[in-house]
């Protein structure tokens, strides 16, 4: 068996909270490593939190995502190298991602005649494996959700992070990136999306109001769109159930806005609901556009609203943009909105990052346009299609 698929066996075989010592153990044996550390990224995307710090400082410090080796390691997803003073031992800084989301950072030093091509490779599938098994360890332990957080997160931020997918996600014909702000206090915005693999349905939503109480009613809306997804209803009957949850606990007195999105996988045919107020921007070429499209009633706001799909095909290369209230009104001390004055300008300035790093990017962009705290939740969904490869 290889050094490769021993290390498989091994990870599956620890305990959830163990994933780090076991991985640190195995490459110590196999691959002579003098020093394993692992680093996740918060939930903000700025910095690279340390976990179980082999030195036992508790006070370890954060590593900032954009001035560090490590941090240029995940932006770029290419191993970095870094020569250890004093000897000829290297630190080998691995991206951990899964499937486009981009977890964190495993440094691996090795001494310089271990460090051949041969093993890097093979160390490159360790940190694959690492990533699946940190995803499935999450399910029994804290230790890594604990990890990720710089700060305290709100109630309503802890129900928000337990209900999305991840922060980016990639396949043969697209790649998304999805980013939430203030992400330690983020109460009703939301973002959701699954492919069963010949369609993807995504879905972004602007919860009313503030606290726990939008974060409960983004939670019934999220879930009514799951429970009637996976039914393998239409898209408008998917509105149409949601939208009576939502109506039957409130009766009216709150709603979701939200846009439901479905894309054959196949031709890249999309279906639309516009329940609401998120925006939808498209990117192709150099030319930056707002897609206008039919208002529908927001969800729960009257009792049996009914929807209807419109269409729109996506093209090759094609960039879509998907963003709040939060985003698109922010205003400026100078008077005006982001939308009005710079929310194209950041859409094509952006347009050379991949989607896991644009909205990050523009979300960083809104904050030094607003130049003031803010309550509001503000959403960016970056979606990037490739098409089948037989466009």
């Amino acid at each position: 068996m290889s050094e490769r698929l021993d290390a498989g066996r091994v990870l599956r075989a620890a305990a959830p909270h163990a994933l780090l010592g076991t991985v640190r153990d195995h490459l110590a044996a196999v691959y002579g490593a003098t020093s394993v550390r692992l680093h996740l990224t918060d939930y903000g995307g700025t910095v690279l939190s340390p976990c179980d710090d082999p030195s036992g400082d508790e006070d370890a410090p954060l590593l900032p995502i954009s001035g560090s080796a490590e941090g240029r390691a995940l932006g770029s997803q290419e191993r970095r190298e870094q020569q250890v003073p004093h000897g000829d031992a290297i630190d080998h800084h691995l991206p951990v991602t899964v499937r486009g989301d981009r977890i964190g950072i495993l440094t691996v030093r090795l001494p310089g005649d271990r460090s051949t091509p041969a093993v890097l490779d093979e160390l490159r599938q360790v940190v694959d494996q690492l990533g699946h098994e940190i995803l499935v360890a999450e399910r029994d332990t804290d230790i890594y959700q604990r990890v990720r957080r710089v700060s305290r997160l709100t109630l309503a931020a802890e129900m928000q992070w337990q209900l999305l997918p991840a922060r980016a996600c990639t396949a043969a014909q697209y790649a998304i990136g999805a980013q939430l702000e203030p992400a330690y206090a983020v109460h009703g915005d939301n973002f959701d999306w699954a492919s069963d693999g010949d369609e993807l349905t995504l879905t972004v939503t602007n919860g009313m109001g503030q606290g726990v109480d939008a974060s409960l009613l983004t939670h019934l809306a999220v879930s009514a769109l799951r429970n009637a997804r996976r039914a393998g209803v239409s898209l408008a009957d998917q509105a149409a159930l949601a939208d009576q949850a939502v109506y039957g606990l409130y009766q009216g007195a709150l709603h979701v806005s939200t846009l439901l999105m479905r894309v054959d996988l196949a031709t890249g045919r999309m279906e639309i609901i516009d329940a609401g107020s998120p925006q939808m921007w498209r990117l192709r070429g150099k030319s930056v556009e707002r897609i206008e499209l039919d208002r529908q009633l927001p969800l729960g706001m009257f009792e049996e609203s009914h929807y209807a799909t419109e269409s729109l095909t996506v093209m090759p290369g094609d960039r879509l943009f998907f963003v709040s209230d939060g985003v698109y009104d922010a205003p400026s001390p100078r008077g005006g909105t982001y939308v009005e004055s710079a929310l194209a300008r950041a859409l094509h300035a952006t347009r050379l990052l991949p989607a896991a790093l644009v909205p990050g990017a523009v979300l960083r962009d809104v904050a030094e346009y607003r130049a003031a705290e803010t309550l509001d939740d503000a959403l960016v969904l970056c979606f990037d299609w490739f098409g089948n490869g037989h466009d």
